[in-house]
């Protein structure tokens, strides 16, 4: 993983209020809870005691109780009470739980994953995306890494074979460019897409395309968040969430707000997020085929100019990984 990143690694209504939960994220057990005003809280799912997974414990008001002797922790991660050394036994200020900064926001449970830090910089923002939009989300187990699946996502040329008999539909083979380029701040990755049927014109190459005016099609913003911007009022949201090593799971987003009615626009959303099923598990087969699991700028693969997005992706990965000491 990207050291040092906000990663958006739950939705936010897997956190529940009534009890912690336990996930397998970033090569970790980690457990997540609320405290009593809503705040999220995310902890090491290992008691320090004797190493039972808090996750399975329960929630005391502010404090997190491992089930195995009954110690309760606060939301800093420090034990408070220790239950065999009395109401106001002694507490050693060693006996504390492993804590990440976590945070709540756009529907997503963030985690900062790196060195701790006095002032955290702001979590990923995907443009124009606001409280005007409602959605539906899925979510899917790949077994594949992280950065696979994200690159598929940043994949143009694909969609004729694996989606023929959805978006990749007219045989629209041929790919100029496509035009893609990095911000600024080298956190976004902008693509904007440009298939055509086949009819005997050369492609043109990635230089040879001018920047278009309008809206880019897709938008990947570091280090695991990407939009598919269909129009102003309608997008296809992703988070790809690390498991580990080989296994990542998709939240998956239909989101829109042009239709604003209670009850109707839930339906939309409803229809909306199983045809994002449907096409989401057209590519998951044969994204999980690939080898090696984990992608890179020297895995002996032999890039086209239609991945030139890929290629960037790649390049400014590797770029925040020795910057980071990330892996």
């Amino acid at each position: 993983m990207i050291a040092n990143q906000w990663y958006a690694v739950l939705d936010s209504k897997e956190v529940k209020s009534n009890k912690p939960i336990g996930v397998l994220r970033m090569g970790e057990r980690l457990a997540f809870w609320r405290t009593t005003d809503g705040e999220v809280v995310c902890m090491r799912d290992l008691c320090p005691h004797r190493g039972a997974a808090l996750s399975k414990g329960k929630l005391i008001e502010n404090r997190l109780q491992c089930p195995f002797h009954g110690f309760e922790f606060n939301r800093e991660g420090a034990c408070v009470r220790i239950p065999a050394n009395g109401v106001d036994g002694p507490v050693p200020k060693a006996m504390r739980a492993h804590t990440y900064p976590a945070k709540e926001q756009n529907g997503f449970i963030w985690i900062w994953w790196g060195d701790w830090q006095e002032n955290l910089p702001g979590i990923p923002q995907l443009d124009e995306i606001d409280e005007t939009f409602s959605y539906s989300t899925i979510r899917d187990h790949w077994k594949t890494h992280y950065s696979r699946a994200i690159e598929n996502q940043l994949d143009v040329s694909h969609l004729p074979f694996i989606h023929a008999t959805t978006i990749g539909r007219g045989e629209r083979t041929v790919v100029d460019g496509p035009f893609s380029e990095c911000c600024i701040d080298g956190n976004s990755l902008y693509v904007w897409v440009s298939n055509r049927v086949d009819d005997g014109r050369p492609a043109l190459g990635p230089g040879e395309v001018k920047k278009p005016e309008r809206h880019p099609s897709l938008q990947f913003v570091f280090p695991n968040v990407w939009q598919n911007w269909i129009s102003d009022n309608l997008r296809v949201v992703a988070a790809f969430s690390p498991i580990d090593d080989e296994n990542t799971m998709m939240y998956l987003r239909f989101c829109q707000n042009f239709i604003t009615a209670p009850g109707i626009k839930w339906l939309v959303n409803a229809f909306g997020a199983v045809g994002n099923f449907y096409i989401e598990r057209q590519d998951r087969w044969v994204v999980e085929t690939q080898r090696p699991k984990r992608s890179g700028l020297r895995i002996g693969e032999k890039p086209i100019p239609a991945d030139q997005p890929i290629i960037l992706y790649r390049k400014q990965r590797e770029a925040l990984i020795s910057t980071t000491n990330g892996d």
